[in-house]
Parts: structure tokens; C-alpha cells; sequence
């Protein structure tokens, strides 16, 4: 990935944009072609798919179409996939492979285990850490072969991320979780900061719900930017990835505007005194 576009170091010596597209959602290959477009026109470096969203043959086709016509090669964008729940385990190496054939863009830049459970198990099944630690094993043999350039994790908890780094051969570089004002965090953060991991937001927006707050739209309106902007710039101006989605390109456009102000410190306390600890997203504290 190019050093222009704002970005952090990842424990591997590579760096991640911290702006990136996310994917969730985007279906069909033409509305995943023009929102690509968009952000690669709007400055976005970094996409973000996964197993699950289905998408994955997409994103590689408008990338392998779409860097050509912006002057990009494959080495200036920043690619995340994720392995699905139901390839935990032994369907582990199967799932990988899959993803980097759906992709076809000869390697991926991060790969991530997607959820710390097995499909069709129960949160409390003791399988769970016997397929986590299987298929952390697996991403290791690509990463050592070069094939996954980064590996991590998405949805761990604390007791997960230290269950991982006791046992691991290679430390995960990302720990993506749900990350906005009302939950910032605070024991995640502070694990990966002490560990060298990078921790990345996704649903910066709080699905939504976010956007009518009205700490945040009042701050929107002093400073002049939308809601969105104002909570991804949140989570930026801490050092800490985003990855907003839509698929319509004037809000790609939009969601990109980040680095061209500031918030005050007093603000940032203002977005951070929200945190109520409320998710919005996937809750994975049970799983075992």
C-alpha cells in the first residue's frame, strides 16, 4: 500500500490505510464496482470483505478492473478478508483458499478469523477454543508462505485476544471489533496497545442509530460536517482504523472527507462520554 494516504503500522512492518471501504452488504457486481469506484476516486486505500458477505469474487473483480483505470496497481490498495464461522477448524485451510480464489488478486493483504465461535455449536461448546487455536494454525502457514500478508482477529474479547496470545506462534497484527462513543473499548484497546496490536472500529456509526444522537449532531453542525463525519473523525484522530460502508457513491465521497479538520480535545471527551458500553452489532462475551 502507498505511505500517501493516512495510515498505521502494523506489528508485521507493513502499513494499514486507516480509512478503508467496508463491504458489508454490497451485493451484486454492479453496485460493488461503482462503489469501489468511488472510493478509490474519493482516496479510500484500504476494502474490507469477508467469506460472509459474499462478495468476495466482486470486490476482486471491480479492484482488478478499476486500478488500472486510477493508475494503481495492486500493491497501493490494502485488502481484508475473513474466514466464515461455519470454515472453523478443520474447514479452516478449505476457507482460506476459497477466499484467495474468490479474490483472485494473488495474495491478501489481512486476513481475519470472523467470529470466535463455530457455526452450529453452542457459545458454550468446548469445540469453540479446539477450532479457534486449529484455524489460527492455518492462517500462520499462510502468512509464513507469504499468501496472507497480515493475519488477525474480529469480534475477540479480552478473554479471546489472551487466550490467542499464549498460544500463538504468530501474534495477530488487527483485532477488529464494534467501536464508536457509546463503546469505546476501554480493556480491548488497552490489551492491543500493550500487545502491539492494532485495534480497528468497525460500525463506527453505531448502525445507524448514532447519526441522531444529539451530542453528535449538535458537534456536526458546529464543526460543519455530517453526523458520520464527525464519528468516523472520532475514532481517526485516535489512531484507530475505520471502515464505513454504502454503496451509494456520493456518501463513499463524503465518508472520505476525514483529514481535513479537527475536533477539540474538550469534544472528543464530549463523543467519548457517551460510552454506556451499549453494542449494536454481534455480542460475543459468551462464546467460550
Amino acid at each position: 500500500m502507498t505511505d500517501s494516504q493516512p495510515s498505521v503500522l502494523l506489528n508485521t512492518g507493513t502499513r494499514m490505510a486507516l480509512l478503508g471501504l467496508g463491504t458489508f452488504r454490497l451485493q451484486g457486481q454492479e453496485d460493488t464496482y461503482n462503489a469501489v469506484d468511488a472510493a478509490l476516486t474519493a482516496g479510500f486505500r484500504a476494502f474490507d470483505t469477508a467469506a460472509v458477505y459474499r462478495n468476495e469474487a466482486h470486490v476482486g473483480h471491480a479492484l482488478r478492473s478499476l486500478l488500472p483505470k486510477h493508475g494503481l496497481s495492486r500493491e497501493d490498495v490494502f485488502v481484508t478478508s475473513k474466514l466464515g464461522p461455519k470454515d472453523q477448524g478443520s474447514k479452516a485451510r478449505d476457507g482460506c483458499l476459497r477466499s484467495l480464489e474468490q479474490l483472485g488478486l494473488g495474495y491478501i493483504d489481512l486476513y481475519l478469523i470472523h467470529w470466535p465461535g463455530t457455526q452450529g455449536l453452542q457459545v458454550g461448546d468446548k469445540r469453540n477454543p479446539e477450532n479457534r487455536a486449529e484455524s489460527w494454525a492455518v492462517l500462520e502457514e499462510f502468512y509464513l508462505k507469504g499468501t496472507f500478508r497480515a493475519i488477525g482477529v474480529s469480534n475477540y474479547t479480552v478473554a479471546h485476544m489472551q487466550e490467542l496470545l499464549k498460544s500463538c506462534k504468530v501474534p495477530p497484527a488487527v483485532l477488529q471489533v464494534e467501536f464508536h462513543p457509546k463503546l469505546v473499548q476501554k480493556d480491548l484497546r488497552a490489551l492491543c496497545k500493550e500487545r502491539g496490536v492494532c485495534f480497528q472500529a468497525y460500525s463506527s456509526l453505531g448502525t445507524g442509530l448514532l447519526l441522531s444522537d444529539h451530542v453528535v449532531v449538535d458537534l456536526a453542525k458546529e464543526y460543519g460536517r455530517t453526523p458520520a463525519q464527525v464519528l468516523l473523525k472520532w475514532a481517526v484522530q485516535q489512531n484507530i482504523p475505520v471502515l464505513p460502508k454504502s454503496c451509494q457513491p456520493d456518501r463513499v465521497e463524503e465518508n472520505g472527507r476525514l483529514f481535513d479538520f479537527e475536533i477539540s480535545e474538550k469534544d472528543m471527551e464530549r463523543l467519548s462520554a457517551l460510552d454506556s458500553g451499549e453494542k449494536f452489532c454481534w455480542d460475543p462475551t459468551q462464546v467460550s
